[in-house]
């Protein structure tokens, strides 16, 4: 096993060009990349936050209009997720930090929303990966997970920002669509597939139980069904624990009628709640408080990093690996810096046995970076579309799967055959030489591609492809 080439493309996202010259100490050169905090990425200019809430405010109006404005409005929210899905792309493509990428991309398909679920959530993608995800790949798990929960884009498309409390003041009063009532989708995912995991011991009362704690938890600026029609309460006041009903919302309301997290203590179930064993009251910082509990729970250690192990070592994660990263997990309360350093360590993701199909979008990025190819084409969405991974748009909460048996169909491995012959095309055309690619994938000295790739009598589109669409390509 090559251990450079093994850093490069389990790790990373897929060795580039004389890349693989330049990491003599595999480790090292892991561990060298958690240092400081993950790589920033702007927003688009079409995707600011301002530009978000315009559009989003521009396709709530014309609901109300006629049919070219709609499809107008729809247009742009489309634009906004493409700016920032290409943003993302070339950030994966072009990083010097290919193993932080890898963990804003794991991440972010752990605590997934689906863009195509809900128009609301479409122009949101972008924005939730870079703003709930990426600022804490390297730091707690808790903070992330918080950050997740209080952003719009989790908020609308689990449902929470139109969950009412059964005995609210809003519900009381039954204004308009406020009669919709309690709703338990994002509470239910929350537990099974953030934290605890389908068997991490929690019960469907303690579904119900953290569904209410959460109530009031919804988005300013956004309006549409479960929104109170008033502006937030402004009025000082205290309930009990100094966080009850009668209070003003307890984080800032979005400025400008942008979009952003707010708390409406009108919509709020009153009274305490108990989940898991444990006594919550009322208000905005107990949910904070049971959010942050179970991300501390010992059921969520191991949920972690089984998915982690999964990801980085083998669809059947070893058991012992699991283990180490569980209590790494533990001991550090979640800090993600010290649990991906100790993934780096885990002697199993460097037995020369161990493989990890590659998922589309993985694919896709290490074709991209083996050429060092500076540009995305805006032909690369219905690209992934066409693998059946589109960015940012899984089928459901679980997000995209990780084994090889969900990627290795014939129907998917024909589809990328086809992209390896478009690819191969113009890196022929542009002069690119095959030999190249010998020096970012793990090439056996006897495999009968290192001839391939050397033989001037094939023609060179022909030899990128074969190595593109071949078995080297599709693992890493």
């Amino acid at each position: 096993m090559d251990k450079p080439l093994r850093a490069l493309n389990r790790f990373g996202l897929g060795a580039r060009p004389g890349e693989r010259g330049r990491v003599p100490d595999a480790q090292a050169w892991l561990r060298s990349q958690l240092d400081g905090g993950p790589p920033d990425l702007e927003a688009p200019p079409a995707s600011t936050h301002q530009a978000i809430s315009q559009a989003l405010r521009a396709f709530r109006e014309a609901g109300q209009g006629d049919e070219a404005k709609r499809r107008e409005a729809r247009q742009r929210l489309t634009q906004i997720a493409a700016a920032d899905a290409r943003a993302t792309l070339l950030a994966r493509i072009g990083t010097d930090r290919p193993f932080v990428e890898r963990l804003v991309a794991f991440w972010s398909n752990h605590l997934c929303i689906a863009s195509g679920a809900k128009v609301l959530v479409v122009p949101l993608a972008g924005a939730y990966e870079r703003d709930a995800i990426r600022p804490h790949v390297l730091g707690r798990f808790e903070d992330m997970v918080m950050a997740s929960a209080r952003h719009p884009a989790m908020l609308v498309y689990l449902d929470n920002f139109q969950s009412i409390g059964p005995g609210s003041t809003g519900a009381r009063a039954g204004r308009g669509n406020n009669r919709r009532g309690l709703n338990e989708n994002y509470a239910r995912e929350l537990l099974e597939l953030h934290t605890l995991g389908v068997d991490g011991g929690y019960t469907q009362q303690d579904v119900q139980e953290l569904s209410k704690l959460l109530t009031g938890w919804t988005v300013d600026g956004l309006g549409g069904p479960g929104m109170p029609a008033q502006p937030a309460m402004q009025m000082p006041g205290r309930g009990r624990g100094g966080r009850g009903r009668g209070m003003a919302p307890q984080r800032p309301v979005a400025a400008s009628g942008d979009i952003g997290f707010v708390f409406r203590p009108v919509l709020h179930e009153p009274g305490s709640k108990t989940i898991l064993g444990a006594r919550y009251s009322e208000g905005v910082t107990e949910g904070e408080k049971a959010i942050r509990a179970l991300c501390r729970h010992e059921s969520t250690a191991r949920f972690v990093a089984t998915k982690l192990v999964t990801h980085f070592v083998a669809d059947e994660p070893p058991p012992a690996a699991v283990d180490r990263l569980a209590g790494v997990f533990r001991k550090t309360d979640g800090d993600l810096r010290a649990v991906s350093a100790a993934l780096i360590d885990l002697p199993e993701a460097w037995d020369a046995g161990a493989r990890k199909f590659r998922t589309p979008q993985d694919w896709l990025v290490a074709v991209f970076r083996a050429f060092n190819s500076p540009e995305v084409p805006d032909t690369v969405a219905p690209m992934l579309r066409q693998l059946r991974q589109p960015l940012w748009s899984p089928q459901s909460p679980k997000g995209f799967g990780d084994g090889t048996s969900e990627w290795a169909d014939p129907d998917s491995l024909l589809n990328r055959a086809e992209l390896a012959r478009t690819f191969a095309r113009r890196l022929a055309q542009a002069r690119r030489d095959p030999r190249l690619l010998l020096d970012v994938v793990d090439v056996a000295p006897g495999d009968p591609l290192r001839a391939v790739l050397a033989d001037t009598s094939i023609q060179p589109a022909e030899r990128i492809a074969l190595a593109f669409a071949g078995p080297v390509f599709q693992w890493r």
